[in-house]
């Protein structure tokens, strides 16, 4: 699987029902830019079985970071949602997006707005001292149903 880097589970935080987030080892040779997404997933029956998600931790963190919907019967949710610290992960070798910050266009105040798990990117994008070097202000809006699904609010006040 040469396609892939197998890291290996550091902490589940289970947000509600529905929402969870977890970090991973980062292989040092795992390069992406803030905002982009790769694929990851579990192997089932020795095959991998993937997705696209959003990193969540910015390009300079030493772990990985990911943010996800529980899918009751979804492929790849339906496992994912159980894993446990010391679980091994695929994660893609390739990262890619068009959510960087070098195709945001200039401002002085640059805006996020996200729903769900799609305030993944821009958790990514708010934590990398660049986006305040070409942003004078940065104003990040996170939708959701429920008041129990404001995740990372810790962070984000």
């Amino acid at each position: 699987m040469s396609n892939f880097f197998e890291e290996h589970v550091l902490s589940v935080h289970h947000w509600t029902d529905t929402l969870f987030s977890f970090t991973t080892t980062r292989d040092t040779g795992f390069r992406f830019r803030t905002g982009e997404f790769t694929m990851i997933g579990l192997k089932v029956n020795e095959r991998p079985l993937l997705r696209a998600y959003s990193v969540v931790s910015p390009n300079w963190h030493e772990t990985l970071e990911f943010f996800s919907i529980k899918v009751p019967n979804g492929p790849l949710t339906s496992r994912l949602q159980h894993i446990q610290v010391g679980d091994p992960i695929i994660v893609g070798r390739k990262a890619t997006g068009t959510l960087v910050l070098d195709n945001l266009l200039p401002g002085r105040t640059l805006y996020l707005l996200g729903t769900g798990t799609g305030l993944a990117p821009f958790l990514s994008v708010v934590r990398d001292p660049e986006t305040y070097e070409r942003f004078e202000k940065v104003v990040l809006v996170h939708g959701c149903r429920q008041v129990a699904e404001l995740a990372y609010t810790d962070l984000l006040t």
